[in-house]
């Protein structure tokens, strides 16, 4: 609990939350220790607006169930998109120190690291099962950390939303020559297929999606599965 960063990451298949080691740092364990009444105040950062339901309620559970474990201890405050940095900016201002925890979806680091997406969702991959499996008794987890260690990061999973809807679309689509020129929301595996279909991928936080639609600013998006399109109006 003494080591100075911890980030979490929430994916579109999975969440999960990511705990970082400074760079002069060799192990992230540690243990509360009660001889001290010392409050240790973080902040975690998020890619999802503030108090947005379902994803940004769980980065919300994830600080309070912190604070309950540690006894008061360990106070986590959490940011929405664009509180601090952009929704873009979390995994950066982890791995630098300038907050201690974040709370995101690995895909969106596909720019960094080209196989992050296997941490969150890819098309037609696992199921939240699946995927919970894998990561916590098939070994994923040894390889994410691994992955994430050259940031000074450590990834730990806090939750799930499951698979994700196809998409919304401001036209109909009937075979893949509508694809070709659709600028849609859609980040990870999923837009380098977009892509390669003749499409244009582009990536908007949450809190951007449905006015881009509305605006026509973008074509069609996907976010992530009922509960959450719906609270998003889309």
């Amino acid at each position: 609990m003494k080591r100075r960063h911890f980030v979490g990451a929430v994916g579109a298949g999975s969440v999960a939350a990511m705990a970082g080691c400074a760079p002069q740092e060799t192990r992230c364990e540690g243990t509360v220790e009660n001889t001290s009444a010392e409050i240790i105040k973080w902040n975690m950062v998020t890619t999802w607006p503030k108090n947005f339901q379902g994803l940004g309620e769980g980065a919300e559970h994830i600080a309070q169930l912190i604070n309950q474990m540690s006894g008061g201890r360990l106070q986590v405050k959490v940011f929405g998109a664009g509180e601090i940095v952009p929704f873009q900016g979390v995994f950066d201002a982890v791995g630098s120190g300038v907050a201690q925890m974040g709370h995101g979806a690995a895909y969106y680091w596909r720019g960094k690291m080209p196989s992050a997406p296997f941490f969150s969702t890819i098309p037609y991959g696992l199921n939240a099962n699946e995927l919970t499996s894998w990561i916590l008794r098939g070994g994923g987890y040894e390889l994410w950390r691994e992955l994430y260690e050259p940031f000074g990061i450590v990834p730990f999973l806090g939750g799930n939303t499951g698979v994700q809807m196809a998409g919304w679309f401001n036209k109909e689509i009937n075979s893949l020559d509508d694809l070709k020129g659709l600028r849609m929301r859609i980040p990870g595996l999923g837009g380098e297929v977009l892509k390669r279909a003749g499409g244009i991928p582009i990536l908007k936080g949450g809190g951007e999606v449905f006015t881009a639609l509305e605006t026509g600013n973008i074509d069609a998006a996907e976010f992530a599965g009922p509960y959450n399109d719906l609270a998003m109006g889309l």
